[in-house]
């Protein structure tokens, strides 16, 4: 089969997801525009030879409606005969993004396509493209689940509940989170990924600490889940979950035969995909079949992955993976997770192969794994090869 290479990687700093925060003034189209250009132009690739643009972005409401990646396309300056399109897997919508455009390469329907992701929650927040009085699920939905699926935070503390997470080991890694964040942007781990000089992620907290971490209250807690699910102890607060936050990440992938005829360098090649689902209720747990898919697909056992990102949507995801795989947190988030970094939901996906990329490529790995939960009990997992 034809190798599916990654040429360049780039991505924006994380901004906070609210009014005033460093990307709140950049409608997500120009966010997604400028990061683009920057893609392009970093590799030195001509916009016009590029066969299609496939974007992840989650809330397509608003600012965020009518295939924004077309917009963004346009607004970057691309040829207009240049097509993109934008997908929703929920918060693995840019990891899908990337699955696409590989394996189109793969198959020969593409030579040189782009993937990328925005999310401006901000500016569209999360749920805008639900009406009021809709009901996104049905009635066949509920008939399925008659007790009814919950949010993320409450199926977050369920995945506390059911691994025995402690408040402590949660706060705990969100503190790593932090520490290592803090320390990568320190040592300049992250200057050569971040398009936009004189800018970092807004939401590290190098001064946080376990202790600070220790005062915030539960962010979930209501008496009537409470009452349904006896069994939380309500550890999951603002401090142990993803932020909200604003981003965008773009990735230029090619055949290596083109690359190899433009006279341009793979830096990486994708070695395995897969997707799957799992229990709706848990919702964040697809990601250990995921890895487990993956994994099989590959060829590879745990031992031969270098560096593993996953995404930290909260502490409990991450820890119950890990207490399921049995993979070393040391070779895990290496640069620090959603929970420092930011989760625009949309970006997520290629902001970590971003970061996997050139975490490997610093510390001179071989292999490589990402794995995201998504919304509905769904996960990607891909597997890259640094070349």
């Amino acid at each position: 089969m034809r190798d599916a290479v990654i040429v360049e990687a780039v991505r924006t700093p994380v901004g906070k997801g609210k009014p005033g925060g460093a990307l709140h003034a950049d409608h997500p189209a120009d966010l997604l525009a400028r990061t683009l250009k920057s893609l392009v132009e970093r590799a030195g690739v001509d916009p016009a030879q590029v066969d299609d643009v496939i974007g992840g972005v989650v809330t397509q409401a608003g600012d965020q409606a009518l295939n924004l990646t077309r917009t963004a396309v346009l607004a970057a300056g691309f040829p207009e005969h240049v097509p993109a399109m934008t997908v929703d897997r929920q918060c693995g919508s840019s990891q899908q993004a990337l699955h696409i455009a590989a394996q189109g390469v793969q198959s020969g329907a593409y030579d040189i396509v782009i993937a990328c992701g925005v999310e401006s929650m901000s500016r569209v927040p999360m749920g805008s493209s639900v009406l009021p009085g809709s009901d996104p699920f049905g009635p066949m939905l509920a008939g399925r689940y008659p007790d009814g699926l919950v949010g993320q935070g409450i199926s977050a503390e369920l995945i506390a509940a059911k691994w025995d997470l402690s408040r402590e080991q949660l706060d705990a890694y969100a503190y790593e989170s932090h520490r290592r964040a803090a320390e990568a942007w320190k040592n300049g781990e992250f200057d050569r990924e971040v398009a936009w000089t004189g800018q970092r992620d807004e939401t590290v907290r190098p001064g946080t600490s376990p202790e600070i971490l220790a005062v915030l209250k539960p962010a979930y807690y209501d008496e009537r889940t409470a009452e349904r699910f006896p069994e939380i102890a309500w550890r999951v607060t603002a401090g142990n979950a993803s932020p909200i936050n604003d981003g965008a990440a773009a990735v230029l992938v090619m055949g290596a035969d083109v690359a190899d005829r433009l006279g341009l360098r793979p830096r990486a090649r994708f070695h395995a995909f897969a997707v799957t689902g799992d229990d709706p209720l848990l919702m964040l747990t697809a990601i250990i079949p995921a890895t487990e898919k993956v994994l099989g697909r590959a060829g590879l056992d745990l031992s031969d992955i270098d560096l593993f990102e996953v995404n930290e949507a909260f502490s409990p995801v991450v820890l119950a993976w890990q207490r399921e795989t049995g993979a070393d947190l040391a070779r895990v988030n290496v640069r620090g997770g959603a929970i420092a970094i930011g989760h625009p939901l949309g970006a997520s996906g290629v902001r970590i192969m971003t970061t996997l990329l050139h975490a490997l490529e610093d510390r001179g790995g071989r292999y490589g794994m990402q794995t995201m939960c998504e919304a509905g009990g769904l996960a990607n997992a891909t597997v890259i090869e640094r070349l």
